[in-house]
């Protein structure tokens, strides 16, 4: 079964950050970045999708991805 999770954070190194824990924890990145203005917050964000194969599981919509 392939997951899918969709990244999102400020434009500092935090994001950075999150999206180098996914990749080492199996995580592959899938599609480019995405980058917007948040209106909201004033502050710019970014954004990545990252997919992950576990074999031997049924997707189970309780389940905790970031823990995949």
């Amino acid at each position: 079964m392939t997951l899918y999770r969709f990244l999102s954070g400020p434009d500092d190194s935090s994001f950075c950050h999150k999206v180098s824990l996914a990749l080492s924890s199996g995580w592959e990145l899938h599609g480019s970045p995405t980058y917007a203005f948040d209106a909201a917050s004033g502050m710019m964000r970014c954004g990545q999708a990252v997919t992950k194969v576990v074999e031997g599981r049924d997707y189970d919509p309780a389940m905790k991805l970031g823990e995949q």
